[in-house]
């Protein structure tokens, strides 16, 4: 990689199925090759993208890290194929992207409500690890996490203490990604030495403070997949959880986000020391316009041509991202910090 190059940190959210999203963007990124990628975030559909990127990188570069992605989310859609909540014909009519009123999201969504995936899935299936370890070599890719070739950080959430857990080192593993993205309601927790995991979207989504301590890149760039502001308050019953949704896999990122703003203030006014303490620029990737015409349910919906649109979307936004902002990087913020506090 170039010297000349400035480095930035990526730090991926997650949801669902809208991580093709994140996929779209990051391809934009790795063509436009304008920068070197230093540390890498993720959580959920975040973690998977982080670690099929950072293994893609460390193979073979920017178009290893594209190849890589592509492939992933290529089998995702056909692992998804004869899944139960799969749209038919009819679905697809009737919910248009969103499967609220899909009959066999109906079904589905119902039977999550009334058995736990220990009962309706006692053998804990689970498409993705499949998925995963086909397009990554977990134990080759540990071990350049644990020598630092690259930087790579998947989050998960520890159901016994409440408290977020980051792996990273030889401790990045297919079991490590499924834990960050196991959403309770559809998978058992996930068992790591011990300890019990389930989705790192509930405490850190996508976490920030790993990019802090162990990079020496101060720009962050987040893909933001969930809605953070909406026009109007919900009324109906599920457009109240759909938005409950989207403000608990919002809540840590904007309590980190308030965190920054609040220091960054600080160091502006001399207040804190710039020896002890890192100034960030931050920066966002986000389409909140487009991706909050789609209900929770759309995160389960991988159907090909779904993924494919949402993957043309991240690249037209990053695209206009890197029009308005590649620029920045390295010299100052393009996130408007000021609106956290």
């Amino acid at each position: 990689m170039s010297a000349t190059r400035p480095k930035i940190n990526l730090a991926l959210q997650g949801g669902g199925a809208h991580g093709a999203f994140t996929w779209g963007v990051l391809d934009r990124l790795l063509e436009d090759d304008r920068f070197e990628i230093e540390g890498i975030s993720g959580t959920s559909a975040g973690a998977m993208n982080a670690a099929v990127l950072a293994y893609g990188l460390a193979r073979g570069g920017a178009d290893g890290a594209r190849a890589s992605l592509a492939e992933f989310w290529d089998k995702v859609a056909a692992a998804a194929a004869p899944s139960p909540i799969k749209p038919s014909p009819l679905d697809r009519w009737l919910s248009v992207g969103n499967m609220d009123f899909s009959p066999s999201w109906i079904a589905f969504d119902n039977l999550t409500r009334m058995l736990s995936p220990y009962e309706f899935n006692p053998l804990n299936l689970n498409p993705l690890r499949d998925v995963l370890c086909e397009v990554v070599d977990f134990d080759w890719l540990g071990d350049q996490c644990a020598h630092e070739v690259v930087k790579l950080f998947l989050c998960a959430t520890n159901v016994k203490t409440c408290k977020i857990h980051v792996f990273q080192g030889y401790a990045v593993s297919p079991d490590a990604a499924l834990a960050s993205a196991c959403l309770p309601t559809l998978f058992h927790a996930v068992e790591i030495d011990g300890e019990a995991y389930w989705d790192g979207g509930y405490m850190g989504n996508p976490p920030i403070f790993p990019l802090i301590y162990d990079t020496a890149s101060a720009d962050v760039l987040i893909v933001q997949i969930n809605p953070m502001n909406v026009d109007e308050v919900p009324k109906r019953a599920h457009d109240i959880m759909d938005r409950v949704n989207e403000v608990s896999f919002n809540s840590s990122l904007m309590r980190e986000l308030r965190t920054i703003a609040f220091v960054t203030r600080l160091i502006d006014e001399g207040r804190l020391d710039l020896d002890r303490y890192k100034r960030l620029n931050m920066h966002a990737i986000e389409a909140e316009d487009e991706l909050a015409q789609f209900t929770v349910s759309s995160k389960h919906n991988a159907e090909r041509g779904f993924l494919r649109w949402l993957f043309e979307l991240g690249r037209r936004r990053a695209e206009r991202w890197l029009d308005a902002h590649a620029d920045k990087v390295g010299r100052e913020s393009s996130l408007d910090l000021q609106r956290f506090l």
